[in-house]
């Protein structure tokens, strides 16, 4: 089995690899409990260094396809759904975690500030668009492309101001007689959120790993709105194969996933977590994001990505609304994001919690 690198492509070569290695797995190459390749063999056949193999397996590793043994090897323990079921008695206790706190640079965001009434004038004063101005939604595609893997039209971004503004946007887009399946426990306004809304709710126990299969098998919900990077106050990550379990979920019950992505700029992985809109291709995903986290939370700005069998479906029912970010918030945060303000700052914190982590080990 020989893994081909093209150093030509200007992907860093460990990723590429790293990417052909997840492939054989989740295709069941290698299946759950089998050892992988030593990391000298994939090295000679593969023509790179054995330190650069060591970087896609530890990628690998910190993602939750493999596990590292001492003296043995690599063994794969990513499941196939089907075969993936977690026991009852594995439900998660309610442990409540702290979010850190940070600060994007005030002088930079002041710079940015001036620059936007500098250039746009009274532009700034101007209504944008219902779905936020172009300048944001573009910039914001151009963003989850190069950080997230998904590749989206600026049309089927949506601003609004807040995750909670947008949860009661996709109530009144999918409807009230849907059953939300959520998690339990989870964020006190998602659930606050819905119950305004009118929406029936269905809690949903968390494992250490994600949602117990045993809840989703048992659940009637046509809505399934998850937090799987870590889940808040349980810190809960879901693994690649709970992720896969979720899709497949949704593929039989013909739901829809609503995917809250909040926080994940901010994983220690070398690469960012892969998201279950850029894992699926069956249209049934709405990813969720929002700055208050990785900017400042009194912008009160997010947005989401609609997969586009619903893009129609948003137009004809709610075009209507008046987009509720103000132009000159949209104007900035469009600027911090393609002047590369955003990602530095993101890069930064990201370098400091590594560093911090190395330390605490």
């Amino acid at each position: 089995m020989k893994y081909i690198v093209d150093k030509s492509s200007g992907k860093p070569i460990y990723i590429s690899l790293y990417e052909q290695l997840r492939k054989d797995i989740v295709s069941g190459v290698y299946r759950k409990g089998e050892k992988l390749m030593s990391k000298r063999v994939v090295a000679d056949e593969s023509g790179v260094s054995v330190i650069t193999v060591e970087h896609a397996y530890m990628l690998l590793v910190d993602e939750g396809y493999i596990e590292a043994r001492q003296r043995s090897g690599y063994f794969v323990i990513y499941s196939e759904s089907e075969n993936f079921r977690v026991p009852e008695e594995s439900a998660v206790s309610y442990i409540h975690t702290n979010r850190e706190r940070e600060e994007f640079p005030f002088s930079n965001l002041a710079k940015v500030m001036r620059s936007v009434i500098s250039e746009k004038g009274e532009q700034i004063l101007l209504k944008s668009e219902s779905k936020g101005t172009e300048e944001l939604r573009y910039a914001i595609s151009r963003h989850l492309s190069r950080s997230r893997g998904i590749e989206v039209p600026f049309n089927r971004i949506i601003i609004g101001s807040g995750a909670e503004y947008i949860y009661g946007l996709i109530v009144e887009l999918l409807g009230q007689d849907k059953l939300w399946g959520i998690e339990n426990p989870s964020y006190m306004k998602i659930e606050q959120v819905y119950k305004a809304k009118g929406v029936e709710i269905e809690h949903l126990k968390l494992s250490n790993d994600g949602i117990l299969s045993s809840e989703l098998n048992k659940s009637k919900a046509n809505v399934l709105h998850i937090t799987p990077y870590r889940s808040f106050p349980s810190g809960v990550t879901a693994t690649p194969s709970k992720k896969y379990e979720y899709l497949k979920w949704a593929e039989k019950r013909g739901a829809i996933i609503v995917e809250d992505d909040f926080e994940s700029e901010f994983t220690l992985l070398p690469k960012p977590v892969e998201t279950l809109f850029s894992m699926s291709d069956k249209g049934n995903i709405i990813y969720i994001n929002t700055f208050s986290k990785t900017i400042s939370s009194a912008l009160r700005v997010a947005y989401m990505v609609l997969p586009e069998g619903l893009l129609e479906q948003f137009e004809k029912k709610l075009s209507f609304y008046s987009c509720t970010v103000p132009t000159f918030e949209q104007y900035v945060i469009a600027k911090l994001i393609t002047d590369g303000y955003f990602e530095r700052h993101i890069n930064s914190v990201r370098r400091r919690r590594r560093t911090q982590k190395q330390k605490k080990n």
